[in-house]
């Protein structure tokens, strides 16, 4: 199907948060479009959104991710300017996205997936074994909460807001004495020598998506739709169908702590997914191998098993 290509004359606009880590990925869209269409850079228009989660007084405040919006409050200002066709496309980190799009819009092209660890960054501390009792940790993840908890509770884990450069300023003010980033994060921006240690996903599985990039676009257009198929990657795409059934089966909202990481062997994905209470005080996993064919499948299944394991008052936080 032949399109007519953006121009200098007829920006192609696409819509991202305004971190530097937003920006980054937005930068890394436009490029790849530039890269496969031959086109100038001058034939795209970023365009920042300011989104409720953007806020600084909430950000400043730390207060927690449930009490001003779950997963939307990242999305929600950049996908009506989509809808109603202010701009053509939203790059979106895909662990911010909820499961399910607003009608008339559709994620169906990924980046080539980054590294999927997270980071252990403090000012003091070369590695997460080596902090002493009571020292404090700072997160807004409530995985990372959860997973850190019952291997040491002898930490203070308190709210931690804010992009990556936020979070880098409230360490060296003393806010807390560590936090955790997603090594993908540091990654895209050239600050790989932020991370005093990675953390391996058999210590800490990672968050469901992490890593990846999506690109949203609307569903009758289909200029964007060519577009964005010629840089789709499938592989990534075959992960975090499985990734994204398994938490939209759990639980689709940022309430639960969910950890989840699929990987393709060949032509099988090898999922592994796990559920928390926010205390760390119970955790169930479970794992699986489909056909890649089959992942959104596998998602599901993994996530009905670990469902009917689940002791009753397991989600009695959410009521």
């Amino acid at each position: 199907m032949s399109v007519t290509l953006p121009t200098p004359d007829q920006t192609l606009k696409i819509g991202t948060r305004g971190s530097p880590l937003a920006l980054a990925q937005a930068h890394e869209t436009r490029d790849r479009l530039m890269a496969a269409f031959d086109l100038p850079e001058a034939a795209f228009e970023i365009v920042v959104i300011k989104t409720t989660g953007d806020d600084r007084s909430m950000i400043e405040a730390d207060r927690p991710l449930k009490e001003i919006g779950n997963k939307g409050l990242f999305t929600r200002e950049i996908e009506e300017q989509l809808g109603d066709g202010r701009i053509d496309l939203a790059v979106h980190s895909m662990k911010d996205m909820p499961v399910e799009q607003p009608e008339g819009l559709v994620l169906d092209c990924y980046l080539p997936r980054e590294d999927v660890r997270d980071a252990f960054v403090s000012p003091g501390v070369a590695r997460l074994a080596d902090l002493e009792p009571g020292q404090v940790v700072g997160t807004a993840s409530l995985r990372r909460r959860a997973q850190l908890l019952p291997r040491r509770p002898d930490l203070t884990v308190v709210e931690f807001r804010g992009n990556v450069q936020t979070r880098l300023r409230k360490l060296s003010e003393g806010v807390a004495d560590c936090t955790f980033l997603a090594m993908a994060g540091l990654n895209r921006l050239g600050m790989a020598r932020v991370a005093r240690s990675p953390i391996g996903v058999d210590e800490m599985l990672p968050a469901i998506a992490q890593g990846a990039i999506g690109i949203e676009r609307r569903l009758d257009d289909p200029r964007a739709e060519a577009m964005l198929s010629a840089i789709h990657d499938a592989d990534t795409g075959h992960r975090l169908a499985a990734e994204r059934a398994f938490l939209a089966t759990l639980d689709g909202s940022c309430e639960t702590p969910i950890a989840g990481l699929a990987v393709l062997e060949g032509d099988e994905i090898w999922l592994r997914g796990e559920v928390l209470r926010p205390d760390g005080s119970e955790s169930l996993s479970d794992e699986g191998r489909a056909s890649i064919f089959d992942a959104a499948d596998l998602g599901t299944e993994i996530a009905r098993r670990l469902l009917e394991r689940t002791p009753r008052g397991f989600f009695d936080w959410r009521d």
